[in-house]
């Protein structure tokens, strides 16, 4: 922790608790003045804690003050009550947080964090960009397990805190992952409709739900007609940033070619196929590689995936490779546990590491994912969409 908590709040007995509540190692104001000119001394590893007596209009005020004058000093905002359109404003004023003044669990999590973010570089250096690996998890079918195995593969990869991983609920209409990860979000995606092509490190640490250690969770909307209003330039533009702040960013998608699937895909190292053993989602799954195949993404971007892979319906693993024309990269057997897992919100991976299914998705995050080397996606021009 390189940085201290620096608190600003015109009722000093108010400063005077948040500080104890932050660490009590940084200064407090109640003077914006006095506070302006300790701006301009700040560290960037510092942060900014704005308390609840202080009016909406000067927290903006000192938020753009400070952004301006130390852009890497985080600003968390304290209030009394939050709204909507409070949270939209703190995310246009590039604010990392906003938290309850009576909820100080989370302050102290959240400036824990925004002093903790920056690693350990020399003097006179900066952090370098992560650059993580895009995955995105697809199936044209739905009830294929895409959001279960989505959800697990991104717990694997977090590793209780190894690695930094963002799972991205891109279901906008009737995303699922909340749910499966029984997470209560203050934000969601459409948080970042406002922002349009601004957004930054700021404004994607606003938008997180924290699950566990390492994994972190950016949800769907919660109003199905709110999907219309998310371009796919900012889904682009959203993965590149979070790209930066985390080692592996996995995407959960709508069993649907749309222009936000087809944004995901197109920034994705990895694109994992998930399919079931029925002559349904056989077929299917043979549109969907030739689908592929005719946009233009190549075949060593793509891997597959079958779910319930033990089941006995006379279907064999040769068939399905054939039908796709590529071999199983995973397998994943059938459980009673599974759906029970999804049910009470805990990935399985997590609430039994030794389950069949928990080592088959290790398994296959270590073959196809951990083992493979970094890759920077190759964008290229691609044909016309011909498929909604």
């Amino acid at each position: 922790m390189r940085g201290t908590a620096v608190v600003f709040d015109p009722h000093p007995p108010a400063g005077a608790a948040l500080a104890a509540e932050t660490g009590g190692r940084g200064p407090v104001f109640s003077d914006v003045v006095d506070l302006r000119d300790h701006v301009g001394v700040m560290s960037d590893d510092d942060t900014l804690v704005l308390g609840p007596h202080v009016s909406d209009d000067e927290a903006f005020d000192v938020a753009q003050f400070t952004r301006a004058q130390r852009p890497g000093v985080e600003v968390i905002l304290v209030r009394r009550e939050i709204t909507t359109g409070l949270l939209q404003e703190a995310l246009r004023a590039r604010m990392s947080a906003v938290v309850d003044y009576r909820d100080t669990v989370q302050l102290r999590s959240e400036v824990r964090r925004s002093l903790n973010r920056s690693p350990e570089t020399g003097p006179g250096e900066k952090p370098g960009p992560r650059r993580g690996r895009v995955l995105t998890v697809f199936s044209a079918k739905g009830g294929s397990g895409k959001t279960m195995l989505a959800v697990n593969l991104a717990a694997t990869l977090a590793d209780r805190g190894h690695r930094q991983v963002c799972i991205v609920d891109l279901d906008l209409a009737f995303g699922d992952v909340a749910i499966a990860m029984q997470l209560f979000p203050a934000h969601t995606i459409a948080d970042a409709v406002p922002l349009g092509g601004e957004i930054d490190s700021s404004a994607v640490a606003a938008m997180l739900t924290q699950h566990s250690a390492g994994l972190s969770a950016i949800v769907a909307p919660t109003e199905p007609s709110t999907a219309e209003s998310i371009h796919p330039k900012l889904i682009s533009h959203l993965l590149d940033v979070l790209r930066d702040e985390f080692d592996y960013v996995v995407v959960d998608t709508p069993p649907a070619f749309d222009d936000q699937v087809l944004a995901a895909l197109d920034v994705s190292d990895l694109i994992t196929l998930i399919v079931t053993p029925d002559v349904p989602a056989l077929k299917t799954l043979k549109i969907t590689v030739e689908t592929l195949i005719e946009l233009g993404y190549p075949r060593d971007r793509l891997r597959l995936v079958l779910n319930r892979s033990d089941s006995r319906v006379g279907i064999s693993h040769a068939e399905v490779e054939k039908t796709a024309v590529m071999p199983l990269a995973g397998q994943i057997p059938s459980s009673r546990d599974v759906p029970s897992s999804v049910n009470r919100g805990v990935p399985i991976v997590q609430d039994d590491p030794r389950h069949p299914v928990s080592l088959a998705i290790e398994q296959f995050a270590q073959d196809e994912v951990i083992g493979v080397g970094d890759g920077t996606p190759r964008r290229r021009p691609r044909k016309r969409r011909f498929l909604r």
